[in-house]
């Protein structure tokens, strides 16, 4: 098998120091509703041409003891700006640490990113299960 050229170049990720998401209290704990948050224009860099990747990044949750604080979030959001980071890999590391701030009961993010080379990458992953209605 032949060693892509994007070998070792994403061995850190996990370890990235990101700005803390915060969270306020859920005064409707024991409701099961959902929240759907869009990100229109979320940009991180592509890690081999340095190039800008643009995505639409929606993320729905279903808040538990605590709810996401929007403007830490989106200072967390505009910290990938100047990331060279796969898509796969800033999909579930949004999860990462959504799931650990949030602690929702489930999460499910989607990243949708323009076309690159012809091609649209949409990357999708969650924690938990919605309640069936």
């Amino acid at each position: 098998m032949k060693k892509s050229s994007y070998e070792g170049l994403q061995e850190n990720i996990r370890n990235l120091k990101t700005p803390p998401i915060e969270v306020w209290k859920n005064q409707y704990p024991d409701k099961h509703y959902s929240v759907l948050l869009e990100i229109p224009e979320f940009t991180c860099i592509c890690p081999k041409t340095g190039l800008p990747d643009f995505a639409t990044i929606t993320i729905e949750y279903s808040p538990n003891k605590w709810c996401v604080e929007l403007k830490s979030f989106k200072m967390y959001t505009i910290f990938f700006r100047n990331v060279g980071i796969f898509h796969e890999h800033v999909i579930n590391r949004i999860l990462e640490d959504f799931v650990k701030a949030v602690k929702p009961r489930w999460v499910k993010i989607k990243g949708v990113f323009n076309p690159r080379g012809g091609i649209t990458t949409t990357v999708e992953c969650q924690y938990g299960f919605p309640k069936k209605r």
